[in-house]
């Protein structure tokens, strides 16, 4: 199994990389303020207005650490990484397996009982938790909603109808959200899924982890040497990761909405962390230091994967499902095994 490694988060405006012998070295207003032995990091987010050297673009691109650069709110401008790895086959079969109506379908169904599944295990493990009647019954209620659309999935073949199923269950799913927020700050309310832009404080936190889990799995894709934009689940769109945002699908509610809801109820994130800018809602710099540093500490956490017996770091995953992705367009295995949150 890959070694997990770093990835670092470059948020302070004015920042510059450069190379510095093996590291990676930070400067901000002339001065160095950090330098990280590159054979720890994976992949660098820059955030806002950060500048690279092109001798630092090259030493990315020759150690394949992946250079991503977004706005200071998280939206994604580009990213640069190194010569493609992987077989140029195996991004052939998976262009193929486009076109092939049943190992289509299997791929989408097997994403999707992973997605149903895990969102049913959040709704349920929250009721157990709740001290309150109605929330607990609200949330029962929606897990068994859940359920019901997975035993409808179980007969479904056709991609579309599995489309509108998933979206059947994400709107239970979110309908219920506002009963797992457990914290007496009145104005941190979910209401409703919002996403361009986030119409409130729990959007934005949840748009914002959402970022940090496709880069993971886009980063996990281009490893193993899949193409992340040929996707199964979410049409093809140019520009779109749609590969990337199908095996998200499995790790959204247990991964960023858990760590979301941990922020919230144990009053981590507040409503003064973000920033109102003309209705769409942000997550201000402090925040971010805050909610990253649990993304880390949450990747590092083992977890058993029950496809390879065996317990891995949970920032691990996206690389250990893309592997076994892998496996299925290759034709080694029969059926893709979603990641099931125990």
């Amino acid at each position: 199994m890959k070694k997990l490694q770093n990835v670092l988060y470059v948020l302070t405006p004015e920042s510059y990389l450069f190379c510095q012998n093996e590291a990676i070295a930070v400067r901000i207003g002339g001065e160095e303020k950090a330098r990280i032995p590159s054979h720890t990091i994976e992949s660098i987010l820059c955030f806002g207005n950060t500048t690279v050297s092109t001798p630092f673009i090259r030493f990315c691109g020759e150690r394949n650490i992946g250079l991503t650069f977004l706005s200071e709110y998280g939206r994604f401008y580009g990213r640069v990484y190194g010569p493609v790895s992987g077989n140029v086959l195996l991004r052939k079969k998976q262009y193929d397996a486009l076109n092939q109506n049943e190992l289509s379908s299997q791929i989408v169904k097997s994403i999707l009982f992973g997605k149903f599944a895990n969102c049913r295990m959040v709704l349920m493990k929250a009721a157990r938790e709740h001290a309150d009647i109605n929330s607990k019954e609200s949330l029962n209620a929606a897990a068994e909603k859940i359920a019901s659309s997975a035993k409808l999935l179980d007969s479904v073949n056709d991609i579309n109808t599995m489309r509108g199923l998933e979206g059947t269950v994400a709107s239970d799913y979110f309908a219920v959200f506002d009963n797992m927020i457990r914290t007496p700050d009145t104005n941190m309310f979910f209401e409703r899924r919002s996403r361009r832009p986030p119409e409130n404080e729990v959007n934005a936190l949840l748009s914002f982890l959402y970022m940090l889990l496709k880069n993971d799995i886009q980063s996990a894709l281009e490893c193993i040497g899949l193409d992340p934009a040929a996707g199964f689940l979410h049409t093809l769109r140019s520009g779109r990761p749609s590969l990337a945002l199908d095996l998200m699908e499995e790790l959204r509610s247990p991964l960023c909405d858990r760590i979301a809801l941990s922020l919230i109820n144990l009053k981590q994130i507040k409503t003064d962390d973000f920033e109102n800018n003309n209705g769409q809602y942000i997550l201000l710099d402090k925040a971010r230091r805050v909610v990253i540093d649990q993304w880390q500490k949450r990747k590092k956490e083992v977890i058993f994967h029950s496809f390879f017996e065996q317990k891995i770091a949970i920032g691990l995953i996206p690389y250990a499902q893309s592997q076994l992705f892998a496996r299925v367009i290759r034709g080694d295995l029969d059926e893709y095994p979603a990641f099931y949150w125990r």
